[in-house]
């Protein structure tokens, strides 16, 4: 849950003039209405602040913990967790944006999603300059084959969702999608962030924003009741043009046909197909890739050395 004050922002100001911005609350140090079911972390949302017909049955599925990992940066961690009601897993989920709950049906994305309110700052995120990559450090406990997720978007001034639909699309500049396995430890994780921008790239939109958000399971109603992610201290990482220059031309080096799929024109190299949910659709060589036939939406090619973003009518 948001709260904005007067000398957070002061603060806030003052050490943007030091170093590059970073998430409020990031390390999950500071904590709204502590000991009650509507607790979050301050700056960050969760079931409790949903909107939408289904939440006036939310659950309180984040709390503030002290099981910390040796060498924190403060005192608490977030801990988020799934519930099942009725049979029906509701992953936990912490998110900088507002979850949605419109449908029992989890798989839902036109109901059920996090929303990014960028006339909102009690849910949404301002960036000054975009991230190429963030890192955090999570506890995973869960069944050995299941994997939690983190899944950052960098976009301009639209409300756009997670999962990531056709009107969300054109808005979008970065994105960093991963799932992670469980772990008794502690686990420092680090996750690039992919640019749908190839450079050199325009100026920045003002303003811009970043939606961030963590679930324990990276598939809508998967896992089980009571799988848990601890998470604190995530950091946003700006290494200048390191994350941006994942193409070296302005020509792209794909293309695609209904007639005749995709064409690579480029050859010898291992190529990544990606959903705008980060989610891998196909690996492997031109040869092996060429001729692919994709269902409408868009897509994420990389190679090597290149990234180029696909337009499947």
């Amino acid at each position: 849950m948001k709260n904005t004050f007067i000398f957070c922002f002061i603060a806030f100001s003052l050490s943007s003039l030091f170093a590059q911005q970073q998430i409020g609350n990031s390390n999950m140090e500071e904590w709204d209405n502590i000991g009650v079911a509507t607790e979050e972390p301050t700056n960050w949302n969760g079931f409790k602040s949903a909107s939408g017909g289904l939440s006036g049955f939310a659950s309180q599925q984040v709390f503030r913990s002290t099981a910390i990992r040796s060498g924190a940066s403060g005192m608490y961690c977030a801990r988020i967790f799934s519930n099942s009601i009725f049979g029906i897993v509701a992953n936990g989920t912490l998110t900088l944006g507002r979850i949605n709950m419109g449908s029992t049906t989890v798989t839902d994305i036109s109901a059920n999603y996090n929303i990014s309110l960028t006339n909102d700052p009690n849910f949404s995120e301002a960036l000054t300059s975009v991230p190429d990559s963030i890192v955090f450090w999570a506890k995973y406990t869960a069944a050995s084959n299941q994997q939690a997720r983190i899944h950052a978007i960098t976009h301009d001034a639209f409300d756009i969702h997670d999962p990531i639909d056709v009107a969300s699309s054109p808005h979008v500049i970065s994105t960093a999608a991963y799932n992670f396995s469980p772990n008794t430890a502690w686990v420092r994780h680090s996750v690039p962030f992919t640019f749908f921008i190839q450079p050199p790239l325009p100026p920045l939109p003002t303003p811009a924003y970043i939606l961030v958000t963590f679930a324990t399971n990276a598939i809508a109603g998967g896992g089980a009741a009571n799988d848990e992610v601890l998470i604190d201290d995530i950091q946003l990482i700006y290494n200048s043009s390191a994350g941006i220059t994942e193409a070296n031309s302005n020509i792209p080096f794909a293309h695609y046909s209904t007639e005749n799929g995709l064409l690579i024109t480029e050859s010898n190299q291992n190529y990544h197909i990606f959903n705008l949910s980060g989610q891998l659709i196909k690996s492997g060589l031109d040869s092996e890739i060429n001729g692919l036939k994709l269902n409408s939406g868009v897509y994420i090619l990389k190679s090597n050395s290149r990234t180029e973003k696909i337009f499947v009518p």
